[in-house]
């Protein structure tokens, strides 16, 4: 998993058994790396503030890091599919984990908006995005079908219909709201409403 610091001038690189990698202004604030995980770490977010960062477990255990707070977790629940990723709400006082089904858990502040946990999908889910507004989310699936939830996060286009080289691991939405990147495999980028391509 990856990170960005608010500054986007550092990052944080986390890898399966937790352990940190930091560069540019992205400072340590702890890892699970000497740890015995139950479950591999299968993604990270940082705070709002980027002075913590929260990992997730394909169990939905978390470990929360520097101002990075616990609100809770799926560690000690049986899921139907495994944990694919989190993201933290806008305030940094919760947080959503999502399921390869794309069921969606909520802590803290995070308000539950729907799922695809009931849908048969095409492809499994493996990322999720909140909506900088807070009133809502995407999850996006690895063909890129995108599924949006609540009055904040609006579709703006999908790669369901293309086929791709590599699959799709992840969704970032940009500040405005008003449009999302995708990123394959291959580290191809995909750009969606008002997101730019460089």
């Amino acid at each position: 998993g990856m990170a960005a610091t608010p500054s986007n001038n550092g990052y944080w690189l986390v890898a399966s058994d937790g352990g940190i990698f930091s560069y540019g202004d992205a400072a340590f604030h702890g890892s699970t790396g000497a740890i015995k995980l139950a479950q591999p770490i299968v993604g990270m977010t940082a705070s709002p503030s980027g002075k913590g960062y929260w990992f997730v477990a394909s169990d939905g255990g978390i470990f929360a890091f520097g101002d990075a707070k616990f609100f809770g977790s799926t560690g000690a629940m049986k899921l139907n599919k495994p944990i694919v990723g989190m993201a933290p709400t806008p305030t940094g006082q919760g947080y959503y984990l999502v399921a390869s089904d794309g069921g969606i858990f909520s802590f803290g502040d995070a308000r539950f908006r729907g799922s695809t946990g009931a849908i048969k999908l095409n492809k499994p889910i493996v990322g999720m995005a909140v909506a900088p507004n807070g009133r809502g989310y995407w999850l996006v699936a690895s063909d890129g079908g995108v599924f949006a939830f609540g009055n904040g996060a609006r579709f703006f286009g999908s790669t369901g219909d293309l086929r791709l080289v590599q699959p799709i691991l992840g969704i970032a939405p940009t500040n405005s709201n008003d449009g999302y990147w995708f990123v394959a495999a291959d580290g191809g980028i995909f750009s969606f409403g008002d997101a730019r391509s460089f």
